[in-house]
């Protein structure tokens, strides 16, 4: 193939990808009152699932600030089209959530003509491996880390004479950008994959540098839960597991490659 028919190539790759995130954006939309009450907004309840279970946690370990059971957020919104606009951005991220299997499978597609056989059946597994781990950092932080965001900075006040009214775009900002950092977060045994093949990290490195990463991952914890040890750990255990498992696939690439030199 020449240079112009691989653009074309990928250009009907592209289209595909953006038809299936449109198609599935359009079924968002068309699900405002789900995507909304039950799905964007209901981290932002005291009878979210998250928070009843931690307030049964901290009933059974006599931890009072662990439990969100009294939070009142008043989410405004202060533009003529913010309410509407919102439901577009939503339905577009929702859309690109739902459709992240079928575009990495397109780039797959793209890419996999130029692999060798053993490459392309090692690839179908990164494939599979990679869409996993996104869907479940999203999981991950939707289900903990935005709970305990939502309650730390909108229950935040430096006064109690300062009431906090949040703004409709400031929440969904939030919790979108935290939701796609980690679970962008969630690939790093992929990104750590590729750099071990390249010959840009090894597992030495990795290991040497433990203790510091570990610090990082504990201040980040801090950063976006509560002011309790418990809720750290929440946060911090899967994320040091994430980190151990990139040793470990670092580990085995490196290891493979060393045999095959020699």
């Amino acid at each position: 193939m020449t240079f112009w028919d691989h653009l074309d190539e990928l250009r009907m790759h592209i289209v595909r990808s953006l038809i299936a995130i449109v198609i599935l954006a359009i079924v968002a939309f068309l699900n405002r009152h789900f995507i909304f009450d039950y799905v964007i907004l209901a981290p932002s309840s005291s009878d979210f699932i998250t928070n009843r279970a931690l307030c049964k946690v901290a009933e059974w370990l006599s931890l009072n600030a662990l439990c969100i059971d009294d939070m009142k957020l008043q989410i405004i919104n202060i533009k003529m089209s913010g309410q509407f606009l919102t439901h577009m951005y939503i339905s577009i991220v929702a859309g690109f959530i739902f459709a992240f299997p079928y575009v990495l499978w397109e780039i797959w597609r793209f890419v996999q003509p130029a692999m060798l056989e053993n490459e392309r059946k090692y690839s179908r597994g990164g494939l599979f491996v990679s869409t996993f781990l996104f869907l479940c950092g999203i999981l991950f932080s939707y289900y903990l880390i935005v709970p305990l965001t939502v309650n730390f900075l909108g229950t935040y006040q430096v006064s109690e004479s300062v009431t906090n009214q949040i703004s409709l775009s400031s929440y969904i900002s939030t919790v979108v950008s935290v939701t796609f950092a980690v679970g962008i977060v969630f690939e790093l045994p992929i990104l750590v994959y590729f750099l071990t093949k390249i010959g840009v990290l090894t597992p030495d490195f990795m290991k040497k540098n433990r203790k510091y990463m570990f610090v990082i991952l504990l201040i980040l914890s801090a950063i976006i839960t509560p002011p309790d040890m418990f809720s750290q750990i929440l946060v911090v255990l899967p994320l040091v597991g994430l980190y151990e498992m990139s040793i470990g696939v670092s580990s085995r690439i490196y290891r493979k490659q060393m045999e095959e030199t020699g």
